[in-house]
């Protein structure tokens, strides 16, 4: 097993490029996804992404027992309204990175409250597709694989 870092999509972001692309920018994620695999070839990237929030939470559990690094995680709306999913990540041992497309701070007020990004080790937001790039570079120059 080489160096496997999980990059999760939580609601709606499976509709990237049809889904208000004056917000969330043109690109698919297929075609994003190409380029994370290409750019970090040498790593075990694995990607999930549901619109339910239990469903990501039984994944996100099982990522440390199966030697997963860090965690990239776009949570959707479940940034402004999970708690479960605040509560699963907090126990992580593993560097986790919120990424957000769009700059939420300047977006709605609603969604420049982050449940999730006190527990994370950092958060990108308003970088666009860089912001995946950009959270799997950080959990690399972490290397230990523990939160501060």
């Amino acid at each position: 097993m080489g160096y496997v870092v999980a990059v999760v999509n939580g609601p709606n972001l499976g509709r990237l490029e049809r889904r208000e692309p004056e917000i969330y920018g043109g690109e698919s994620w297929e075609a994003i996804w190409r380029r994370l695999t290409k750019v970090f070839a040498e790593l075990e990237l694995e990607y999930y992404q549901s619109n339910h929030e239990g469903a990501i939470l039984d994944f996100v559990e099982t990522l440390e027992d199966r030697g997963c690094k860090g965690l990239v995680i776009n949570p959707g709306a479940l940034t402004h309204q999970s708690y479960a999913l605040r509560d699963c990540l907090k126990v992580l041992s593993i560097p986790v990175i919120e990424v957000h497309l769009s700059n939420v701070y300047a977006r709605e007020a609603f969604r420049a409250t982050s449940l999730t990004a006190p527990v994370a080790t950092g958060q990108i937001s308003g970088l666009g597709p860089l912001g995946y790039e950009l959270a799997i570079r950080a959990i690399l120059a972490r290397g230990t694989g523990e939160k501060p």
